[in-house]
């Protein structure tokens, strides 16, 4: 059993994350900033942990990951405007990633999205800019860290019931994945220590989440 601190934890991956690991018999503490979602994240089987992870400190985020074996990134500021884009997509981020090596958390899994990279290629008159330049800062930022990570690259997100079949590539022939589906994927990857160091691009497919990601550590 081991300890996991899930960061957006009201978020709709993160529910069915804690879910998953709570039903394995891990403990998860979730981090969120609302009050009343309280009882949404216990009934997952999580332990609350009220916070706004864009007013956190470096050292304010280590105390509450300490104690724990992973963190998992959910979080993101949902569009809402471009300054809280890079409060929580990127500075955020990237402060939980300093915080998870003050607090010798060790292994960190982020979710991202398929197409974050340095050179994105999402033009600046484009909505999404701002999200593509954010993400592809902390997922850069969690690649020059210390800690054992694994970056999660999904497609568009659904919320259609998973599928438990995924396929894994850079291109998928697919262009959406389900939000459980990508719950799944990062509870596979926290007990899979082949995934460290590696970004895991995917959307839904033909094949079972678990063989997909062996399928892919052994190509």
């Amino acid at each position: 059993m081991s300890r996991v601190a899930i960061i957006g934890g009201h978020g709709k991956v993160a529910l069915h994350l804690a879910k998953i690991l709570s039903s394995q018999g891990h403990q998860v503490s979730s981090i969120f900033r609302n009050q009343d979602h309280s009882a949404d994240v216990e009934q997952a089987g999580a332990t609350p942990v009220v916070a706004d992870v864009s007013e956190l400190s470096v050292a304010q985020m280590a105390d509450a990951f300490s104690g724990h074996d992973a963190v998992v990134w959910s979080a993101g500021a949902g569009g809402s405007s471009v300054e809280a884009t890079y409060a929580v997509d990127r500075d955020a981020a990237i402060r939980s990633i300093d915080a998870a090596q003050e607090a010798s958390v060790g292994r960190y899994v982020m979710v991202s999205y398929i197409g974050s990279r340095k050179d994105h290629g999402v033009p600046e008159d484009n909505g999404f800019f701002h999200y593509a330049e954010a993400k592809a800062a902390a997922d850069e930022h969690l690649r020059n860290s210390k800690l054992a990570w694994t970056i999660l690259g999904p497609g568009s997100l659904t919320t259609e019931p998973g599928t438990g079949n995924i396929e894994i590539s850079d291109e998928p022939h697919q262009t959406t994945v389900t939000r459980e589906d990508v719950a799944h994927v990062a509870a596979v990857v926290l007990g899979e220590l082949g995934t460290v160091d590696r970004t895991i691009r995917f959307n839904n497919g033909d094949t079972p989440i678990a063989e997909a990601i062996e399928a892919s550590l052994a190509g």
